[in-house]
């Protein structure tokens, strides 16, 4: 019997996309309940066994988490909240999970249906709400009747994961979630096909590189599928691979070929060709500032968008996979670069010593690498540590360095990764954060307790916001306004949520608790102890002056 065929059972609108939520495999759903999705949070508790629901204290935890979920998996991560003032709580988290090319879903309620568009100030109303939510995310739609619920839920999953991945959003009046109609199922739609390889665009590109002297590839989150195959173009081509931020792990940190930014930028004045794969490529005018004489670009993207935002030599529209393949076969048929495998090992070599100036920060994530296990997930923050880490921390493999992108979303770090510990529970998985941006959602802690989530975090208490009061210090004469911060003493704070608790001033100190952390079967949290403006900063590695 084929789905057509199937009886339309009488349900709920909120059994209506729970159900749909089943039929594509979701496990887990990030929810903070309240009165217009009553109807979907009563159906999730009927449907426990099939998939389990995570609270929080605050509606940018509940997306946060699906984004971590989402991000450290590949695997669309679920989150429901109130309209209105909820989504808009949890709006960063969608707008992060967006800019990082990963798939969320969203499901919000609206104003009852008597109400929709009449501006009566009923709770929680926020006019044109769809059309916010559309802006933000990738595709968003209103759900009129239970019976359409299958066909809409579907149409979400179909569009978060075609092509360049995104947020999808999905909500209902008020009065939705209880009333019933007969509904019938809806499979998961296909995936749109991804656009073909312009085989003419593959042969410039070869022609490019065939007499390449000093290419060199960079990667993004839209090529974290596409490991293998960015990889064996870049050892036909005999290029280093440069991952910033989204891009990390791509290629291991440990292999000839795996570069940091700080590495990269060794060999940036003498590149030639750059190939860029699912990348915005932001280093080009946003960070290095610097394009050397003559320099070539090719890029592959998925987006077809993307032709117009940045100018360069050949533009490849299509899947990462697809395009590093095709391209890596052209060049093997018409000739690659010559090597220059002592020159990369030098690069590589001189960006390690060099880094190392980068005080306390590198010396506290060399102690983080050494405990964390080789396949650990490492969730940054925008900090002093986590701003080192992006060339100060090897990586290792894809999904294990978890980031806002370009965002930079003060205050993700904490509660995005309870999300990728829920989603990675036998996995070790660590949360740096800066004080600042950890008491954006330090409340969470007790989510963590109540929930088993036994993430450990990292807490570099420096009494600042760490950017801002040197950034208040260098360029505006020391007159610091909103910068310095008064805290809570976190061990005991953490203690009294029932997480333990340990403070910490060395990197000795935070070798030895992270080694007790990672053995302990509950939420740890680690203060560090860091002088306010005792940090170095890391800029220099970041907008390097070539």
């Amino acid at each position: 019997m084929n789905e057509a065929d199937e009886i339309p059972r009488l349900m709920t609108g909120g059994d209506a996309i729970v159900d749909a939520l089943k039929a594509h495999q979701v496990d887990t759903v990030f929810a903070l309940p309240g009165a217009q999705i009553y109807g979907l949070t009563d159906s999730l508790a009927r449907n426990a066994a099939a998939i389990r629901t995570i609270g929080a204290r605050h509606e940018q935890t509940s997306a946060y988490m699906a984004y971590g979920y989402a991000r450290s998996t590949g695997r669309p991560g679920v989150c429901a909240v109130v309209p209105g003032p909820g989504i808009l709580n949890a709006s960063a988290a969608l707008l992060t999970a967006q800019a990082g090319n990963t798939p969320v879903l969203a499901i919000t309620g609206d104003v009852e249906s008597e109400f929709k568009d009449r501006g009566r100030g009923q709770l929680h109303e926020l006019a044109g709400q769809v059309n916010v939510l559309r802006n933000i995310g990738k595709w968003a739609t209103h759900i009129e009747q239970p019976c359409d619920a299958p066909w809409q839920v579907a149409r979400a999953f179909q569009e978060m994961n075609s092509g360049r991945k995104g947020v999808a959003t999905v909500q209902a009046g008020w009065d939705y979630f209880t009333s019933t109609s007969r509904v019938r199922p809806v499979s998961p739609m296909c995936i749109q096909p991804n656009p073909p390889i312009d085989i003419d665009k593959i042969a410039d590109a070869a022609r490019l590189l065939k007499t390449a002297r000093a290419p060199m590839i960079f990667v993004g989150s839209g090529a974290v599928e596409a490991c293998d195959e960015v990889l064996h173009l870049a050892e036909v081509v005999g290029a280093p691979v440069v991952g910033f931020r989204g891009g990390r792990g791509i290629v291991s940190d440990d292999h000839r070929l795996g570069f940091t930014v700080a590495a990269g930028a060794k060999l940036w004045p003498g590149t030639d060709v750059a190939i860029v794969v699912g990348s915005r490529f932001e280093l080009l005018d946003i960070r290095w500032k610097y394009r050397p004489p003559g320099l070539k670009i090719i890029r592959i993207d998925i987006d077809p968008t993307e032709v117009r935002r940045l100018k360069v030599n050949v533009n490849i529209v299509g899947d990462a996979a697809d395009g590093a393949r095709a391209l890596a076969e052209a060049v093997l048929r018409s000739g690659a670069p010559a090597r220059r495998d002592e020159q990369l090992r030098e690069a590589k070599a001189a960006a390690a010593l060099a880094v190392e100036c980068v005080q306390p920060q590198v010396g506290y994530l060399q102690a983080i690498r050494e405990v964390l296990p080789r396949d650990g997930i490492f969730v940054d923050e925008v900090s002093q540590v986590g701003f080192a880490a992006i060339f100060g921390f090897p990586v290792y493999g894809p999904r294990e360095f978890i980031t806002s992108g370009h965002q930079g979303t003060l205050g993700y770090g904490f509660p995005t990764a309870l999300g990728v510990k829920v989603a990675n529970p036998n996995k070790s998985v660590i949360s740096i954060c800066g004080d600042g941006g950890f008491m954006f959602s330090a409340q969470e802690l007790a989510t963590a307790v109540q929930y088993g989530i036994n993430l450990v975090t990292v807490v570099f208490n420096n009494q600042a916001y760490g950017n801002v009061y040197r950034d208040q210090q260098l360029s505006f004469g020391g007159r610091f306004i909103g910068s310095e911060l008064v805290n809570p003493d976190f061990v005991k704070f953490a203690e009294s949520f029932g997480v333990q608790g340990v403070r910490v001033d060395s990197v000795i100190g935070l070798r030895r608790a992270l080694d007790q952390a990672f053995a302990a079967d509950r939420p740890v949290l680690i203060e560090v102890s860091v002088p306010r403006g005792g940090d170095s900063s890391p800029w220099d590695f970041l907008h390097p002056a070539f």
